[in-house]
C-alpha cells in the first residue's frame, strides 16, 4: 500500500543555486544532503511536512556528478525540471511485486539504497503514463543519515 508522496525529484544543473531558490522563495530548508556514487548524483532533501504515517514529504534536488549518470542524460535531453515522483510505502518489495504482476515494468530486480538509507525501486515511465515513478521505504529513524 502506498502511504504518501515521499518526494518529488527535481533535476538541476547547479544544486547550490537551486537550493537557494527554494530557500529564499518558499522558505524550505535543507534537511539532508548526500552524494550517491552509484546513481552519480549530489542531492539535497528539502523537508516540506511531516505525514500521518510518521514519514515526511520532501523535494529532492538532484545534480549529476558525472556525465554518464541517468540524471545527467535526462538533463541533457529535457533541461531542468521535475524528474520523478516517489511514493512512500512500508513494503517496497511487496508493492513492486504487486505492480509487476499488473504488467508494470520495475526497473530493479531488487530494491537499491536510496536517500537517507531508504530502499527504492523505479517503475518504467512508459508504463506509468510518461511519469518516472519511484517506490520508497524509508529507513528506520536510527539508521537515517543526517
Amino acid at each position: 500500500m502506498l502511504t504518501r508522496i515521499d518526494h518529488i525529484g527535481i533535476a538541476c544543473f547547479d544544486l547550490d543555486k537551486t537550493v537557494e531558490f527554494y530557500r529564499s522563495t518558499y522558505g524550505f530548508e535543507v534537511f539532508h544532503t548526500e552524494v550517491n556514487e552509484e546513481q552519480g548524483v549530489r542531492e539535497a532533501m528539502l523537508k516540506i511536512n511531516e505525514t500521518s504515517d510518521g514519514g515526511a514529504s520532501y523535494l529532492q534536488l538532484l545534480e549529476p556528478t558525472r556525465e554518464d549518470s541517468t540524471v545527467a542524460k535526462w538533463l541533457a535531453k529535457n533541461g531542468e525540471g521535475v524528474h520523478h515522483i516517489a511514493f512512500g510505502t512500508a513494503d517496497v518489495d511487496g508493492v513492486a511485486a504487486d505492480v509487476r504482476g499488473k504488467g508494470v515494468r520495475v526497473l530493479y530486480d531488487e530494491p537499491r539504497r536510496g536517500s537517507m538509507g531508504s530502499r527504492i525501486t523505479f517503475l518504467h515511465p512508459k508504463d506509468c503514463h510518461g511519469v518516472l515513478t519511484e517506490l520508497v521505504t524509508s529507513a528506520e529513524p536510527s539508521s537515517a543519515e543526517h
